[in-house]
């Protein structure tokens, strides 16, 4: 403030002008650049009663604390655009299953809307750091054991059992749940997850341990695996509609609602709380929610 009020008293000419533009009292301003001077150890004002003008090193410090101010100015303005502007760097960690299938694919009228936005996007299964890691969106299964995170659910995480007609001509088709223990299921490995599917209907829950020759963490794989005919893959509804709609990939229990696990197998959309969240991250995840209402 010291700054700016000497700044100002050069320009005005007068300490009650300068007072007068800043909205504060003449004392005041005389008190501020009094102040300035003493940290300085200078004099930078020559003040008479009836003038007032710049001494040697009032000159230099005027010609460069206005260069300062002006530079500190304009940078101000552009950081708080990026309160007010959808744009910047936009980190993503995105599932393989929905970030293949369903968001990528959508990502080119995201941009479009918003052009000055850039994307970096990983396809991770795995839940990493959001906060040491930069992220600012990342889409997660299951619920969050992080308070710190903000969580935006977006899907309640149907899944399926599918597998490729050429897979059921050659080994025909499970008549229930528990005929999977005959046939070879390619299997999501991860912490949370073990061997067993889970299927229920009219109230009642059947339990299959499965096993195959194929595990994954990724679900890409087990996708392209179930599509070239190795065997029976539990995926979520989203990942595999449109190969389901094509005929490439066959349901194989359409009566009955499939899980991996007792727990929340929701998707959410995630991003570090804060007080302020930043226009480009609010704008990824309306866009977000907007997409998965289709599904």
């Amino acid at each position: 403030m010291t700054n700016r009020a000497f700044l100002q008293v050069v320009e005005s000419g007068s300490f009650s002008a300068a007072a007068a533009e800043i909205g504060v009292s003449v004392a005041t301003v005389a008190r501020q650049v009094n102040s300035l001077e003493q940290r300085l150890g200078v004099h930078l004002l020559h003040r008479t009663t009836r003038s007032l003008s710049l001494t040697e090193a009032g000159k230099l410090y005027h010609a460069r604390i206005r260069e300062v101010l002006q530079t500190y100015d304009s940078v101000k303005r552009e950081v708080a655009s990026f309160q007010k502007d959808v744009k910047g760097l936009l980190r993503l960690h995105l599932r393989h299953s929905v970030g293949n299938q369903v968001i990528v694919p959508a990502l080119p009228a995201f941009l479009k809307k918003h052009p000055n936005i850039k994307l970096d996007v990983t396809l991770t299964d795995v839940r990493e750091d959001l906060v040491s890691q930069g992220v600012d969106v990342a889409v997660w299964l299951g619920s969050l054991e992080d308070s710190s995170l903000i969580a935006r659910r977006l899907s309640p995480g149907k899944r399926l059992v599918c597998c490729s007609p050429g897979y059921l001509a050659a080994n025909g088709m499970p008549t229930n749940p528990d005929a999977l223990e005959t046939h070879n299921c390619i299997v999501y490995r991860a912490k949370s997850y073990d061997s067993s599917w889970r299927f229920s209907r009219d109230g009642k829950t059947t339990s299959v341990s499965v096993s195959g020759n194929l595990e994954s963490e990724s679900s890409a794989v087990l996708m392209t695996a179930a599509l070239n005919g190795l065997g029976l893959v539990m995926l979520q509804e989203a990942m595999v509609r449109a190969s389901i709609q094509s005929g490439a990939l066959v349901d194989v229990f359409p009566d009955y609602q499939v899980s991996s696990t007792d727990s929340d197998i929701a998707l959410y959309a995630v991003y570090p709380g804060s007080k302020q969240t930043s226009p480009k991250t609010r704008a990824f995840i309306d866009f977000l929610v907007r997409l998965f209402k289709e599904y």
